[in-house]
């Protein structure tokens, strides 16, 4: 007589059981995160060494604040801990490119002269990205991104901080992109 399991499940719902279960099995292997974020389990800490500005034009913060950046990405959209060194995922490398240029050329009415239309704030950084895993998702690339200002020749204090601001969560965005969210 067949016991209660076996009355319920059936020969055919015993082997789908059993390849289910067996489904579940390499996918024990991974850690998934609600932010979309996954990765292989045995991945469990992150390095982030710290971006000097080795561009020629040097906003004095930006170093800092860049870094400072890319590790609240980390922590907030993964489960890595970040380690000071020794970690399974390592990123280094420099800011390259802090320059402001003029763009969008309109003609100023009351004098005739050219002017800026806009003023575009350009940050390139280079990283070295090493998966001390999986050699071949390592790279060393420059992310670079730029944001506009309307109708102004300067940037002014402010609205350079929210331009930096913009280009900042873009480049962290593309960096965690191009490193992790490929699993």
């Amino acid at each position: 007589m067949m016991g209660f399991f076996g009355r319920i499940m059936g020969k055919w719902g015993i082997r789908a059981f059993v390849l289910a279960v067996a489904g579940l099995v390499p996918a024990s292997c991974w850690v998934y995160s609600f932010s979309g974020v996954s990765m292989p389990a045995s991945i469990k800490t992150v390095q982030i060494d710290n971006f000097p500005n080795d561009a020629a034009l040097v906003n004095p913060t930006l170093s800092s604040y860049f870094t400072t950046a890319l590790q609240d990405i980390f922590l907030a959209r993964t489960n890595l801990q970040l380690v000071k060194s020794d970690g399974d995922l390592v990123f280094e490398g420099e800011i390259v490119t802090y320059e402001q240029t003029s763009v969008a050329p309109t003609i100023d009415p009351s004098t005739g002269k050219a002017v800026a239309g806009k003023v575009r704030l350009t940050i390139g950084v280079r990283v070295r990205f090493y998966n001390t895993q999986d050699e071949t998702q390592n790279f060393d690339r420059v992310f670079r991104n730029y944001a506009d200002l309307e109708g102004t020749e300067t940037l002014s204090g402010g609205q350079e901080q929210s331009l930096v601001d913009q280009i900042v969560e873009f480049l962290v965005e593309d960096i965690l992109n191009s490193s992790v969210a490929q699993w």
